[in-house]
């Protein structure tokens, strides 16, 4: 399993987007921020809630050189389905990867192997491939797309600010600390 600070692993997978299908490689997605949400299936309850809101802020993720990519154990063909079938899912333009054999799950610690399906997880990987932030929790629980794209801006910040580090709730334009130090203006 991958941990902070490693390089995202070499693996390859298919995609859907924008009503096509395609191979791609994590290694295509270096040189800029790349965001994965892994989550348990398609047609399901939570899911699509969580998959919209990123929807909603695809734009806002792009803005800051991010592209998000939802992962399940589901097929392309699965994916095409929920997408063409509903509502919330047809909002969607990111790609939506699938991983049926679960080795992408598996290599990023998502993958439950007496289901066959993935935990709720997000991760963030920066340009260069390196895993920066991680939160991986029980499929009942959905999250907040703005405070994943409060910690891309953050860990952007950081690794454009050399020597400074972003306290809690740190959003754009706040307060920063420099280690040793009190708080610094607004940058």
């Amino acid at each position: 399993m991958i941990a902070i600070g490693e390089q995202a692993p070499e693996l390859g997978f298919e995609i859907f987007q924008n009503d096509k299908t395609r191979k791609v490689k994590l290694q295509d997605y270096k040189g800029k921020w790349l965001v994965l949400l892994f989550y348990p299936a398609d047609f399901t309850f939570v899911c699509p809630t969580e998959l919209e809101e990123a929807a909603e802020h695809y734009a806002a993720f792009q803005k800051e050189g991010a592209e998000i990519i939802s992962v399940s154990t589901d097929t392309v063909f699965v994916h095409k389905a929920w997408h063409d079938h509903s509502q919330a899912i047809k909002k969607i333009t990111y790609p939506m990867g699938a991983d049926p054999t679960g080795k992408v799950c598996r290599a990023f610690g998502t993958y439950l192997e007496d289901e066959g399906v993935s935990l709720r997880g997000t991760f963030i990987i920066d340009p260069d491939g390196k895993l920066i932030a991680m939160d991986v929790h029980d499929n009942s629980i959905g999250r907040n797309t703005e405070e994943i794209l409060r910690k891309l801006q953050a860990a952007k910040f950081v690794r454009e600010n050399k020597g400074l580090v972003c306290p809690a709730s740190w959003k754009p334009g706040g307060k920063t600390l420099k280690p040793g130090m009190d708080l610094v203006g607004k940058i």
